[in-house]
């Protein structure tokens, strides 16, 4: 139960990011994405070191791929995810991005391990995408859909996929969570800070602007990653990408109690409906058997 907990207190920090970016300077957002990712990630490289004290991990070949991959998946997410938003609007951007994520990160396991995930995923998993979906859907959408945006959203739900298998590699070959995310996002940290140095930083200096980067750099990627493979080390990786949905709820629930957003019908029904599929994992996990799923 507790790995639940680790798992929706990440997705609780994730959910604060729209918030933080909403009360910050408007500012580039490939430029506030990749200081995002260069100071947590080089964070939690840093808090990986320091917690290490002394013992060495001796990344062999196919650890090095995988490290490799989880840095990649976790570099490509950013620009993936705000194309798509900037092609299709916020709602059904994440909605895609968001749903898909899941679905991607739990066939994908099927494939690599050969073993199908539990019947009780399936069900949760459905839930959730759907919650996800009435609640992105709530206001409609105008105009046709981008189809290069969709693929965009969809490719920012395979990275996350990918970083997330990655990891739980990392895991299964006896790496602690603190240094696979801290190796993980360290690299993708130090991807991010080549890109920053090419973006269009105006504004990032400004007390705002990192107000805003530190709030998303040590809470929503220090802090949240450190839950998040406190998780993984624990539950399949299919298991934990849908109790992550839980991350739309977290950022429902400021938009309407912080930026005075209301919430209507449609997307109240969105948020329960998700919240039903994130309590059949809970419930399913306090019997004692989600450590037991192969994903």
């Amino acid at each position: 139960m507790r790995a639940v907990v680790w798992v929706l207190l990440a997705a609780a920090c994730f959910g604060t990011t729209g918030t933080a970016q909403a009360l910050g300077p408007d500012v580039d957002a490939t430029a506030l994405g990749a200081a995002r990712i260069a100071l947590g990630g080089c964070t939690l490289g840093v808090v990986a070191l320091v917690t290490a004290r002394g013992r060495t991990v001796r990344p062999d070949r196919r650890a090095v791929v995988l490290l490799l991959l989880g840095g990649a998946g976790v570099l490509a997410y950013q620009p993936a995810f705000f194309a798509g938003t900037g092609a299709n609007g916020v709602a059904v951007g994440t909605v895609v991005a968001l749903g898909s994520a899941p679905v991607l990160t739990g066939v994908l396991a099927w494939v690599l391990s050969r073993r199908r995930p539990a019947a009780r995923w399936w069900v949760a998993t459905g839930c959730a995408l759907v919650g996800v979906l009435v609640l992105g859907l709530a206001d409609g959408a105008d105009g046709a859909l981008s189809a290069p945006g969709l693929l965009a959203s969809v490719g920012a739900g395979a990275a996350y996929a990918v970083y997330t298998l990655a990891s739980k590699g990392l895991l299964e070959r006896g790496w602690s969570p603190v240094t696979a995310m801290g190796a993980t996002f360290g690299i993708a940290g130090i991807g991010g800070v080549a890109v920053l140095a090419g973006a269009d930083r105006d504004g990032l200096a400004s007390g705002g602007g990192l107000l805003t980067v530190g709030w998303l750099g040590l809470v929503t990627v220090t802090v949240a990653y450190l839950f998040f493979g406190a998780g993984l080390a624990l539950l399949p990786a299919a298991t934990v990408a849908t109790l992550t949905l839980a991350e739309p709820v977290t950022a429902t629930l400021l938009g309407v109690l912080v930026l005075g957003e209301r919430l209507s019908a449609q997307a109240l029904l969105g948020v329960t409906v998700l919240a039903v599929g994130i309590i059949v994992l809970v419930a399913g996990s306090r019997r004692g058997r989600d450590a037991r799923v192969p994903a």
